[in-house]
């Protein structure tokens, strides 16, 4: 098997509307691909079609060497799914719930589903339907890694989580690499991808706009700056920044006794970072701009929304 997922030629329409647009996705066994992109972008129509929960208009899926809409219950067990809007509810606790998914999902260890419930510190004796957001969302991430499957296929999977959580999940998404799982990962929040994929694929308006290694894309090149400065002179800092290559946005406004400075910085940051060296910085907060917005800004008119596609 060369691929563990092969998407050629993906046209997805409901109705007057496309969601995806003629999409080629190749996934390498072993891997974690980030499948990455705006609200309303076609991550999860592109997914759905993945375990066949929605069929192609035209093209071509195969997962695990398989066309899912033939592979049915036997290919499933050899994937671990967590949709993007998942429902959990019923009075049996997060035990039951568990159980019943183990019977269809193939040979289970309690052992590990026990250390995974742990892991992520959710209360399986709990009715489901007691347990808030975040937590239902943890009984989703335990299903799908209990039976240690080939492949799998996580959509928006930190919804709900605190940042702890989020942190031990990326830790189980490159655990399961290790162990030769396949993960194919969609998320809308950038930092995630960085930190865990092999290779990514920025999907807008139903389109990928930039497909490859994490580094050799520049998802990480566009950041928003707040910086409070011990410096006097308002419009002589202005000046000094706006020549900087990559520097827009700029704001400069007296608050007190400092002043502080706002901006975009797209590209490498380090001349941005020597001209701050010449006043005493009292403060400094980098961090990234939404990412439809970043999108838009390093990959243009390609990749704005098209009719609102999941």
């Amino acid at each position: 098997m060369s691929s563990a997922i092969d998407i050629t030629g993906l046209h997805k329409r409901y109705g007057h509307r496309t969601a995806v647009h003629d999409l080629d996705l190749h996934v390498r066994p072993g891997t974690i691909y980030g499948l990455i992109g705006p609200n309303g972008a076609g991550k999860t129509t592109t997914l759905r079609t993945l375990v066949d929960i929605i069929r192609p208009t035209s093209g071509q899926v195969r997962v695990l060497g398989e066309d899912p809409r033939h592979g049915g219950a036997r290919l499933r067990r050899r994937i671990g799914f967590v949709p993007g809007e998942l429902r959990l509810e019923g009075r049996v606790t997060g035990h039951r719930m568990l159980s019943f998914y183990s019977e269809t999902s193939g040979p289970v260890s309690r052992a590990y589903t026990a250390e995974l419930a742990e892991r992520l510190g959710v209360d399986l004796s709990r009715p489901v339907r007691s347990l808030s957001k975040g937590n239902k969302q943890k009984i989703g991430l335990i299903q799908a890694f209990m039976h240690r499957p080939e492949l799998l296929i996580l959509d928006e999977p930190t919804s709900g989580l605190d940042p702890l959580v989020q942190r031990e999940f990326l830790t189980m998404v490159r655990e399961a690499r290790e162990a030769g799982q396949t993960v194919l990962l969609s998320s809308h929040v950038l930092s995630e991808i960085q930190q865990t994929a092999d290779e990514v694929a920025v999907l807008a308006a139903g389109r990928i706009v930039a497909q490859g290694d994490v580094a050799s894309l520049r998802l990480g090149s566009v950041r928003r700056v707040r910086v409070a400065l011990d410096a006097q002179d308002p419009d002589a800092l202005h000046r000094r920044f706006t020549g900087i290559p990559g520097v827009t946005e700029l704001e400069v406004a007296a608050h007190g006794e400092a002043l502080h400075l706002t901006a975009t910085v797209e590209g490498g940051i380090d001349p941005f970072v020597k001209a701050l060296a010449q006043e005493t910085v009292r403060d400094l907060t980098i961090e990234e701009p939404d990412l439809e917005e970043s999108v838009l800004r390093l990959y243009g008119p390609a990749a704005r929304t098209e009719g609102g596609a999941r």
